[in-house]
């Protein structure tokens, strides 16, 4: 199998690339367990008026911020509030319980999920107002890449009134840009968590948030796979699996761009992928050398602290010739042979 050759030149534990597929199932345990954990469609009997007048009262205490366990900062109450308040509205949440990570684009929180919602906690990722958002040139990772609707829908190029507020950077172009990078990131993570990949499942959207599933616990949220030292075995392991996402990524097209053990997550013995609006079109975008190149480098470079011997050269040089100068019904092929895989692994 094409899988041979890459494992078998550049890991180090000298197991072929077909015989970890056969025995290395991604989707461990403690994932399948928060996978199974689906939103289960509940009866709920008639209330009366006092308990709806109770729940709307409640509700409108949490958006106000007064009711909420997290205590936002004064410049930050008002555009959190306000990007969260379709999903207490809708019932996905309850209630904002921490900051787990502040960023200059996005912050993300962690959640008490809805009774009915099927979960525990979520994690509301939360994108910053535009003058307190440090947006990276993302120029380089829009090339190749169609404008997405807040429907995840692509927008005909004869649209000439949202072509045009795009080309002048109006405010309303700005604001279809915005939501363009966001759906990517929502579209993406459908499409991965839909494959078996190791990334949280999204479970709603807003036109500033998106709600997925929340890695850790009620205490901390998993910490950053960079901040975690590895046995080597679980080093090896886990940096298979890394590899297997990457290709997952590969068959449709798709390149993290922004790929790191800072974009990683580590939790009980678990990798999760996160962190992706840059998702990069591996065949339309003249970057996409470049950008693959430097997720594995960089990947690599964590592993190789953990006691990994790795060739990043080497495992670029085969993914690409692979998955991007290959026959796209070649292509097609791997992709269902995967598919397989996983179904297998999941019965």
């Amino acid at each position: 199998m094409a899988n041979n050759h890459l494992n078998d030149k550049y890991l180090d534990d000298n197991d072929s690339y077909a015989d970890y597929e056969a025995r290395f199932n991604p989707l461990n345990t403690d994932r399948q367990a928060r996978r199974s954990r689906k939103p289960k469609v509940k009866h709920n009997p008639k209330k009366s008026q006092s308990a709806i007048m109770a729940e709307l009262a409640d509700t409108d205490a949490l958006e106000a911020g007064s009711g909420t366990t997290y205590q936002p900062s004064r410049y930050e109450e008002g555009w959190l509030l306000s990007s969260l308040t379709d999903f207490i509205r809708q019932e996905y949440i309850t209630d904002i319980l921490a900051l787990v990570k502040g960023g200059k684009e996005a912050s993300v929180y962690r959640c008490l999920a809805h009774p009915t919602s099927g979960y525990d906690l979520l994690a509301a990722k939360v994108y910053r107002p535009r003058k307190f958002r440090q947006l990276r040139n993302d120029k380089m990772y829009r090339e190749g890449r169609a404008i997405l609707d807040e429907g995840g829908h692509i927008v005909r190029e004869n649209n000439q009134r949202t072509m045009r507020a795009l080309e002048k950077k109006s405010a309303f172009g700005q604001q279809v840009d915005h939501q363009s990078w966001l759906m990517y990131e929502y579209s993406t993570l459908q499409k991965l968590y839909s494959m078996g990949a190791a990334v949280p499942e999204p479970v709603a959207v807003s036109d500033n948030a998106i709600l997925m599933t929340y890695v850790g616990d009620e205490d901390m949220a998993a910490p950053l796979l960079n901040d975690v030292d590895l046995e080597l075995e679980d080093a090896q392991a886990l940096f298979k699996e890394v590899l297997h996402n990457i290709e997952l990524m590969l068959t449709n097209g798709m390149i993290h761009g922004d790929l790191s053990a800072y974009n990683i997550l580590y939790w009980d013995g678990a990798i999760t992928l996160i962190d992706f609006p840059q998702v990069t079109d591996s065949r339309a975008n003249s970057n996409a050398y470049f950008i693959l190149q430097r997720d594995i480098e960089r990947v690599c470079q964590y592993f190789q602290r953990q006691g990994v011997m790795t060739q990043p050269r080497g495992i670029l040089r085969d993914l690409w010739k692979r998955y991007v100068e290959r026959d796209p019904n070649e292509r097609a092929a791997d992709l269902s042979r995967l598919e397989l895989q996983r179904e297998r692994e999941e019965a």
